[in-house]
């Protein structure tokens, strides 16, 4: 990458089929694999079946076909464009989210996808269904939450299993460009990546919900009688994701007419001046997923992951970025890390790339044993 800005300093991890970018190196003796993430009405859906395959009953297998793909990595093929997704409790399969379909599928190696809810969406423009996230108690409750446009706002929506979807967080606004936004949980609160829905001015209004990063505190659905959400980042502009650590930081991914950005929060919910990183060569950040000393964010412009240090004491990072799997699966989407230190990714090259016979696919990205090697 060219002319980026350099703002923080860390020990960096190895993984396999790396690019070096610039003359950053990994140092394998500080390499280590992710871990993953902390746990934690214009819409209408197609009820789930309450005996509806749950994840831990394995999908049907996948038949002979053109839509199996030789890489052993590649979990799930033949999809639509798809944004956000989400690895389930058993760590062998996940949700993934496809835009403009508003359809949710359950994936795992080996098995044909399963669908598992489907949400009138508007598909427009880059609205849609865009990301979704897990209850915090979705073992017992299977609840669903996702984020998506509608005809006239974008939305958080949540999910039972038999039901239409209910709001949790209406009237964010809606545009011709920047719909784009993500959710995840912090313990019980709900966190809204929102973007600026083409309007700068609207992410610095603090009357305006776009170009946010909320907190909803009450994710219950009677949407009138709550307090509003509380603001805890402004200023974003095309949201790409939020993602968590385990020391309790949120790392924030987004674009701006002049340069893409890492942002982090502080555990106390304070915006850190600076950004963590930022590319002024605009690479296209999307998904964003955490390790143990690093962040990993999927990129869909220069269709690679982009793994940066992050130093356990500082928080920061002054090593360039090293890029896994570079164009090897073409555009990149959702980032999400299972419990055995993978990354998964979600690709978009129906949707302004050049797809090949199996796209768009959900993939892993595995990690070297002992520390792999660096190029």
């Amino acid at each position: 990458m060219k002319g980026r800005s350099v703002r923080r300093t860390a020990a960096v991890v190895a993984v396999a089929s790396v690019t070096m970018v610039g003359c950053a190196r990994f140092d394998d003796s500080a390499s280590s694999p992710f871990s993953p993430e902390p746990s934690a009405d214009p819409a209408q859906i197609e009820p789930v079946e309450p005996n509806a395959p749950r994840s831990s009953t394995p999908p049907p297998s996948v038949p002979p076909g053109p839509c199996v793909d030789p890489d052993a990595n590649v979990v799930a093929t033949c999809l639509d464009p798809l944004s956000g997704l989400v690895v389930l409790p058993d760590g062998v399969s996940a949700l993934v989210a496809e835009r403009k379909t508003g359809r949710i599928l359950q994936v795992a190696s080996g098995a044909s996808p399963v669908e598992v809810a489907k949400v009138t969406v508007d598909g427009s423009g880059d609205g849609g269904l865009l990301d979704v996230a897990l209850s915090p108690t979705y073992a017992e409750d299977r609840l669903i939450y996702a984020y998506i446009t509608t005809s006239s706002d974008n939305r958080v929506v949540r999910i039972a299993p038999g039901d239409v979807p209910k709001p949790v967080l209406t009237g964010i606004p809606r545009g011709g460009s920047s719909n784009a936004g993500a959710i995840d949980f912090i313990g019980s609160r709900l966190l809204v990546l929102t973007g600026d829905a083409g309007s700068p001015s609207a992410a610095t209004n603090p009357a305006s919900l776009a170009g946010k990063v909320l907190r909803v505190d009450d994710i219950g659905t009677d949407t009138g009688s709550k307090a509003p959400p509380q603001v805890l980042m402004s200023g974003i502009g095309r949201a790409g994701d939020i993602c968590l650590d385990s020391n309790g930081s949120t790392y924030v991914t987004d674009a701006t007419a002049t340069e893409d950005r890492l942002q982090r929060i502080t555990p106390e919910g304070t915006t850190v001046p600076s950004p963590v990183w930022t590319w002024p060569d605009r690479p296209g950040v999307a998904g964003c997923a955490t390790g143990q000393g690093s962040v990993a964010v999927a990129l869909t412009g220069q269709r690679a992951v982009a793994v940066l240090a992050v130093d356990p004491q500082t928080n920061v990072v002054t090593t360039a970025p090293s890029l896994v799997a570079q164009d090897q699966y073409g555009r990149l989407s959702g980032a999400a890390v299972g419990p055995d230190g993978l990354i998964w990714v979600s690709t978009v090259n129906k949707d302004g790339g050049t797809p090949t016979a199996t796209d768009d696919r959900v993939v892993k990205i595995p990690l070297p044993a002992g520390g792999g090697s660096t190029v």
